[in-house]
């Protein structure tokens, strides 16, 4: 993956959007909370193949973290956290690691289901 382009994912939004796209959504720090020695709670979330079609999609944010939120016809669904990205098999992929290489967020838009 390669460090965020906001025109290029902003672009790749803009195609997308008015169409029917599946989306996939995992948010966790999971076991990587007892890295950090403190008495927080784990969290995280995960959707895959929820299928929506959204009227607005918007990157927002700087290179230290970005945000993307999609508006639909119900309301808003977004992520933050994220800064690398790239697009695989027409599929959008967007992520956010920590500084040691491990998954906090991901973010990926696709016209077909994900596997």
């Amino acid at each position: 993956m390669k460090a965020i382009n906001k025109t290029e994912v902003q672009e790749i939004l803009d195609r997308f959007k008015g169409k029917e796209v599946y989306l996939h959504l995992e948010t966790t720090n999971g076991a990587y909370a007892s890295h950090f020695g403190n008495k927080g709670v784990n969290v995280g979330a995960y959707i895959r193949n929820a299928k929506l079609t959204y009227t607005e999609g918007r990157i927002e944010g700087t290179p230290e973290s970005y945000r993307i939120g999609l508006k639909s016809e119900l309301g808003w669904v977004y992520a933050e956290g994220l800064r690398e990205w790239e697009m695989f098999e027409q599929k959008l992929l967007v992520a956010g690691h920590d500084a040691e290489g491990r998954l906090m967020v991901a973010f990926q838009l696709s016209e077909t289901p994900f596997e």
